[in-house]
């Protein structure tokens, strides 16, 4: 087994978190993009339902956006700058 530095180690981990929060923001998105494609009586009752109970697809949209930006700005930043030096 190889052996990898801290600082490496600690990138791993923030990436993995900033990626599953861009899932987890796709998933939160699912029912308003199920709505745009299809848009049956279903989907639609199905909004509505989801509006009802404070459901607001645009945090899924700003958050997982920026999100999605700085983890993507982060990996860059790791790869060009400080990949080699660790």
């Amino acid at each position: 087994m190889g052996s990898q530095s801290t600082a490496k180690t600690f990138f791993l981990l923030i990436s993995m978190v900033g990626w599953l929060l861009v899932g987890a923001a796709l998933m939160y998105l699912f029912p308003f993009a199920a709505d745009l494609l299809v848009g049956s009586e279903l989907t639609h009752r199905w909004m509505e339902n989801l509006t009802r109970g404070g459901y607001n697809p645009r945090l899924g949209w700003a958050g997982g956006g920026l999100i999605l930006v700085l983890t993507v700005a982060g990996n860059w930043i790791w790869y060009e700058q400080f990949d080699d030096k660790f």
